[in-house]
């Protein structure tokens, strides 16, 4: 088991000296950035169609999405319509916040571990490939599984970062947030995602989560250019599909309102899942696995130069440690599922805003 909170520890300081790095180099335009996003797309797409399992860890986690999407959404129908209504003429919160706030880590935190199972197996296939090894999804699966742990804590983190970020761009009404504080939290988002370019890769390979933010902090100093516009490119790639997909959700919105005559909070959220999913399988299947390949294609080319050995995992029975975790956290998202009402938390769902 990991100590999760040193790991804590260990991202934010890396955060902390990626910002630095970002504010004393110089970033490349929006147009270098773009076009420097598909600088290693002939190497992704040569090894997406040699090794097709690539291709079927990207639909995978497109499906887990969806089902995971679907999960969180059910906690909305068990708020009642006056509740939302409440909340319009409050500032101040109420029980059915601290419940939807833990639903959400909780959904969050089982799909990530998948989710970050197939991502990792996507970087497992380019280090089989760049050893000459035949990747295969068992093979993948065979590098990934000792490695499930900091993987799964690190996907987790970034996960729910990634959701708080997105509800944060959506529009608000009344929303009085200043600017600066926006552009700061982006730039800190930014940051983060960038500081972390590094570590899957290294996590894949056998080093611990200390080791991954060192290499990951390295790799970055001396890759900058090439990082930066991987991820600037891949960001401004999300920002397209995510205007789409909320154009789309918002059209679906305003037809439904319209024939209902009335607004419903999850039947908004249940029908805005399909734009955002179409959205995302442009993302998932054709740019996602584009981007992963990358940073990993870059991190094999760092540490050849640092001569930082490739200990590729083998089999480990601490796979089956996480495996009950997951199992428990699927249980007890089972149990307040069917038993909401026995539990009482249906009944703190309904208490307004005051």
């Amino acid at each position: 088991m990991l100590n999760v909170k040193d790991t804590k520890i260990q991202f934010n300081e890396l955060k902390e000296e990626v910002m630095k790095l970002s504010i004393s180099k110089e970033r490349p335009s929006k147009a270098s950035a773009f076009i420097g996003f598909f600088g290693n797309i002939k190497y992704a797409v040569k090894l997406i169609f040699l090794e097709k399992e690539i291709i079927t860890f990207a639909v995978l986690q497109l499906i887990v999405i969806g089902l995971g999407y679907y999960l969180w959404v059910q906690v909305l129908d068990w708020i009642p319509e006056e509740i939302w209504k409440s909340a319009s003429d409050s500032d101040s919160g109420s029980a059915a916040n601290i419940v939807l706030v833990l639903w959400s880590f909780v959904c969050v935190g089982l799909v990530t571990f998948p989710l970050g199972l197939f991502t990792a197996c996507m970087g497992a296939a380019h280090f089989l490939h760049s050893q000459g090894k035949k990747s295969t999804i068992s093979e993948c699966f065979k590098i990934v599984m000792p490695r499930a742990w900091p993987i799964w804590l690190f996907s987790w983190i970034d996960g729910w970062w990634t959701v708080g970020r997105i509800l944060e761009r959506l529009p608000k009404k009344n929303d009085k947030t200043i600017s600066s504080k926006k552009i700061m939290s982006e730039a800190l988002y930014q940051a983060w995602k960038l500081a972390t370019l590094g570590i899957l890769p290294s996590l894949i390979i056998g080093r611990n989560i200390k080791e991954a933010c060192m290499d990951s902090l390295g790799l970055l100093k001396e890759r900058f250019v090439p990082l930066i516009k991987l991820r600037l490119g891949y960001s401004m790639i999300c920002w397209i599909f995510g205007i789409a997909s909320f154009i789309g959700v918002f059209a679906l919105s305003s037809i439904n309102t319209i024939m209902r005559g009335e607004f419903d909070m999850y039947r908004f959220y249940f029908l805005a899942g399909f734009p955002i999913l179409l959205a995302l399988a442009f993302i998932q299947l054709i740019f996602r696995p584009i981007y992963i390949l990358s940073a990993c294609h870059i991190y094999s080319d760092y540490i050849k130069e640092k001569r930082i050995p490739i200990n590729l995992p083998g089999k480990s029975s601490k796979f089956i440690s996480i495996l009950v975790t997951f199992t428990i956290l699927c249980i007890i998202l089972a149990i307040v599922y069917f038993f909401r009402n026995e539990l009482g938390i249906t009944k703190l769902l309904s208490v307004p805003y005051h």
